[in-house]
């Protein structure tokens, strides 16, 4: 019996260890979190490999301005060739005129060309895939803005949840001794039941509310965990000074001009421009000539009939399409179809980015002025539940006035903590439409 008692013992201690470590908790800085996230990116990820396609293409356009040097040999064996040499039978070398007849040939060359001259398409298609690196390079960097604001999103929600929870629990703890007080006023005849039913179905409804906070803490735990790359069971924990970190804002022009100087998609948008330019005057090029310095050696061997060996050859060669005189070059129609295509990107663009900017401006100037109004809010909602307290306590309000001063305060106050969480949330998302959002 000890035994098993000793058992049972152990396996509720192991039990208890496992149950703790079942979830870890962490507590990280907004900054910590936005790192986290950009380490742990699946879309930095895909990026990483478009820049490596990107970079590869710029190697190939590169590879075409170094020579060619190919190597061929071939062996074959023939059946009852017959090979008759005219001028050999007419000078009489040969032997009664008879005809050679070789049962194999061996053959090898050696071939070298060197472009020289390409009307410029292979120099344009070096700058071309050198834009398209930046291009990708930038792209890259306004994803991870875009990552920074997603993580401080979810970071903002798992905060309000958080804080709305703490609220929410204080003043649960309050509202059920209440409850036990009332219950003792209930005994002793000094209140009405109805009154203190009043008084549990309030704490009822804070519990509801708590059960709710508790529900979205938890789902936008796991959104973080997903998005910083931890395992789901990790529990986050907030910078409290999170709701303090937002700056004084500067007029609007600032906001629009950092924006066009720093937006990375704007920046990518214009290299994509140069690479198309670039491409644009390499199709041109198709149709002009090619010149190319060339090379070779063969070597042949036929047993009993030919042999050849030492045949090297060195020249000059000019390569031109006739068809280009009759045919349209669509390469070039497509490629200044591509620039008038990025061209209008490009305005669009623009315009979107002064529209973004001024909402984002908007949005986080209403959120500093309703921080001052919920502040001033919960101000008047907590006075005015210490004079009903005091006046009910006095027996000069209903227990119905006393309750809805407790459920004014306790939003008004949940209200202020949201109003500065969103408030520092705006001012983070102006700051991306700016490109300026920090990454440290």
């Amino acid at each position: 019996m000890k035994k098993i008692n000793n058992t049972v013992i152990a396996l509720s201690f192991f039990i208890g260890i496992a149950n703790t470590n079942a979830q870890e908790k962490k507590t990280l800085t907004l900054d910590e979190a936005v790192q986290l996230g950009i380490q742990n990116s699946k879309n930095l990820k895909i990026d990483a490999a478009k820049i490596e396609e990107a970079t590869a293409d710029l190697l190939d356009a590169k590879n075409k301005q170094l020579p060619d040097f190919k190597l061929s040999a071939s062996y074959m064996r023939l059946t009852n060739a017959k090979v008759d040499i005219k001028f050999l039978n007419e000078s009489g070398s040969g032997e009664g005129g008879g005809m050679a007849a070789p049962k194999s040939v061996f053959l090898g060359q050696a071939n070298l060309s060197m472009p020289l001259y390409a009307g410029g398409r292979i120099r344009y298609g070096i700058e071309s895939a050198k834009y398209l690196v930046e291009a990708s390079k930038l792209s890259t960097e306004n994803d991870k803005i875009s990552i920074a604001y997603n993580v401080a999103q979810a970071y903002n929600n798992l905060f309000k949840a958080n804080q709305s929870i703490k609220v929410l629990e204080e003043n649960l703890t309050a509202s059920q001794k209440r409850d036990e007080t009332f219950l003792k006023l209930e005994n002793n005849g000094v209140i009405a039941r109805n009154d203190r039913l009043k008084a549990n179905l309030q704490t009822s409804n804070i519990e509801l509310q708590l059960l709710e906070a508790k529900n979205n803490y938890n789902i936008a735990n796991i959104n973080m965990d997903l998005l910083l790359g931890l395992p789901e069971t990790t529990e986050i924990e907030v910078d409290q000074k999170y709701i303090d970190e937002a700056e004084e804002i500067k007029p609007v022009d600032y906001y629009v001009n950092t924006a066009k100087e720093n937006r990375k998609d704007l920046q990518a948008l214009d290299q994509q421009r140069k690479a198309a330019q670039m491409g644009t005057k390499a199709a041109k090029a198709e149709n002009y000539p090619t010149v190319a310095l060339t090379g070779g050696y063969i070597a042949a061997d036929a047993p009993k009939f030919l042999t050849v060996y030492n045949a090297v050859n060195v020249g000059v060669g000019i390569s031109y399409n006739l068809a280009n005189l009759w045919k349209q070059n669509s390469a070039f129609k497509q490629s200044q179809a591509r620039e008038m295509q990025l061209e209008a990107t490009n305005e669009l663009l623009n315009d979107n980015i002064k529209l973004d900017v001024n909402r984002e401006y908007q949005n986080t100037d209403y959120s500093k002025k309703r921080i001052a109004v919920y502040e001033k809010s919960a101000e008047q909602a907590n006075e005015n539940y210490r004079i009903t307290k005091n006046k009910y306590d006095n027996g000069l309000a209903t227990m119905t006035e006393l309750l809805d001063a407790d459920a004014a305060q306790i939003s008004a106050n949940v209200g202020v903590i949201n109003a500065k969480a969103d408030a520092a949330l705006a001012y983070r998302k102006l700051l991306q439409t700016t490109g300026t959002l920090t990454i440290k």
